[in-house]
């Protein structure tokens, strides 16, 4: 096959969008085959730097290979992405209690908890409005 050929079937072949990347990636994690996990987040992050449940997955992909600076770098991103997100600080506290860092844990933890009460008040205010 030339080059043009293969330049053409490339027009015409079906694209892949960011979320079918993301449940191939999400498809992977529940197989555990994190390296492909990691691969197809990475793919999705590169389009999307800002796909928060990807950069979240990512750190989780990494706590469950066992790289808990991986892990923990990946959370703080998505901890950037988001500061306000109970799960970020959840899977943080997990991945600091993993690595023995216990204050940071605690931290995160509670972190964790404050955005929960925030994200409660915020279901009441509009049932309330309602």
């Amino acid at each position: 096959m030339s080059i043009l050929d293969a330049a053409r079937a490339a027009q015409h072949a079906p694209r892949v969008t960011l979320q079918q990347q993301f449940d191939d990636a999400m498809l992977a994690f529940s197989r555990d085959d994190h390296d492909a996990v990691i691969a197809g987040l990475r793919a999705v992050l590169a389009v999307d730097p800002a796909h928060f449940d990807a950069q979240l997955a990512l750190g989780m992909s990494h706590y469950r290979k066992g790289d808990l600076a991986a892990a923990i770098a990946e959370g703080h991103k998505a901890e950037k992405l988001q500061p306000l997100a109970q799960l970020a600080h959840t899977n943080l506290s997990i991945f600091y209690m993993k690595a023995g860092d216990i204050g940071r844990a605690e931290h995160h933890g509670f972190q964790a908890k404050v955005a929960g009460w925030r994200e409660d008040a915020q279901k009441a205010k509009i049932q309330n409005a309602k």
